[in-house]
C-alpha cells in the first residue's frame, strides 16, 4: 500500500525504511529538505492515489495541531489521519470530531520500540474504528516485530495513547526499581561488582527484562556511571498517567513515586530538605550542613521546648 509518513526524526525515519523493507511505498515529509522525499504537505497528499492514509509523527500539541489542521484542508472524504505522535489522549477525541466534519477518519497510535524499532519492530496500541483501522493495517503488520505480539486495536479513538501512556507510567516504576537496587548495590562494601551481580540476573531470575539487559549495556560501558549527571527528564505521558490515575480514583504509589523522583533529581539542593534539615534541628538539635558556626543544639531555635504532647 501507500502511506504518506509526516515527520522523519529518529522514530519516523525509522519507520519509514522498516515500512519500505516490508514492501510499501512510503512518500515522507519533513520540515529538514535533507529527511523529505517532498518539498510540501500539498505535494505529499498529491503523490498518493485514494483513500489515502497519513500518519503524523511529530511533537505533541501544537505541532501535531497545526499538522492535522492541514490535513484537513488537505485531504478527501474516505481519507485516514494517523497521529502516531505522543499526543495526550483526550487530544484524539478532539483531532477524531475535527476530521470527521470533512469526513476523514482518524487513529490513534502509540509507538514503542525507540531507536531499536527498525531492526527489532514497534510495539503498537492503536484506536480507532474497524472501518479506518483496517485501512491501516497492513502498515501496522509492517512496523510490528515479528511474531504473534506487539501490535493491538486497542478500542475506540483515544484508547491507543491512553494505553501508550500506561505503559510508560509502568516503564518509569520498573526503570525506578532498577536504579534503587543498583544504588544500593553501590553503597555496601561487601558486594565487590555490582556490575556483574545486574549481569547474573539477566537468565533465570523474574525480573529479568530488556530494562535490566539496557542496565547491563549501561554498566557496560562506564562501569560505575560516573560519566553520568544524576538527571532525568520525564515525559509528559508519566504526569498524564498520574492525573488519570487521580481522575479514576486508581491508586498508583508506584508509578507516582517514580515520577516524583525524576523531579527530585533536578534539584542540586532540595528545597524540601532544607526545611527538614531545619525542622530536624529544631525538634532534636541535629546537626546541619552549610552552616559554618551554628550547628546542633547550638543553632538558633534548638533550644525551643516542644509543645506538650509533641
Amino acid at each position: 500500500m501507500e502511506i504518506g509518513l509526516v515527520g522523519l526524526g529518529k522514530m519516523g525515519g525509522n519507520m519509514r525504511e522498516r515500512i519500505r523493507r516490508a514492501g510499501h511505498t512510503v512518500v515522507g515529509y519533513d520540515r529538514n529538505p535533507d529527511l523529505a522525499d517532498v518539498g510540501s504537505l500539498e505535494e505529499l497528499v498529491s503523490r498518493l492515489e485514494g483513500p489515502r492514509v497519513v500518519w503524523v509523527m511529530v511533537p505533541a500539541g501544537a505541532a501535531t495541531q497545526s499538522t492535522i489542521d492541514a490535513l484537513g484542508r488537505l485531504l478527501s472524504p474516505g481519507d485516514v489521519v494517523v497521529d502516531g505522535g505522543n499526543s495526550r489522549w483526550t487530544d484524539d477525541e478532539k483531532h477524531a470530531e475535527e476530521l470527521a466534519a470533512k469526513g476523514v477518519g482518524f487513529v490513534d497510535c502509540g509507538v514503542s520500540g525507540g531507536v531499536w524499532g527498525l531492526e527489532n519492530g514497534y510495539a503498537i496500541m492503536y484506536g480507532g474504528s474497524d472501518e479506518d483501522v483496517a485501512k491501516v493495517q497492513p502498515v501496522f503488520d509492517a512496523l510490528k516485530p515479528a511474531g504473534e505480539f506487539g501490535s493491538v486495536h486497542a478500542g475506540k479513538v483515544g484508547a491507543g495513547h491512553f494505553a501508550k501512556m500506561v505503559h510508560n507510567g509502568i516503564e518509569y516504576a520498573m526503570m525506578q526499581a532498577l536504579a534503587e537496587g543498583w544504588e544500593l548495590l553501590e553503597a555496601v562494601d561487601s558486594v565487590t561488582d555490582v556490575r556483574e551481580v545486574f549481569r547474573s540476573w539477566q537468565e533465570g531470575t523474574v525480573i529479568r527484562s530488556w530494562l535490566l539487559d539496557l542496565a547491563v549495556r549501561a554498566l557496560d560501558a562506564d562501569e560505575h556511571l560516573g560519566a553520568l549527571r544524576g538527571f532525568a527528564e520525564d515525559s509528559g505521558e508519566g504526569r498524564w498517567t498520574v492525573e488519570a490515575a487521580i481522575d479514576h480514583a486508581v491508586p498508583l504509589p508506584a508509578i507516582t513515586a517514580s515520577l516524583f523522583a525524576r523531579f527530585s533529581s533536578r534539584q542540586d539542593d532540595s528545597p524540601s530538605m532544607k526545611m527538614v534539615a531545619a525542622l530536624r534541628n529544631q525538634f532534636g538539635g541535629h546537626a546541619v550542613s552549610g552552616m559554618s558556626d551554628q550547628k546542633g543544639a547550638d543553632a538558633p531555635g534548638a533550644d525551643v521546648a516542644p509543645p506538650v504532647g509533641g
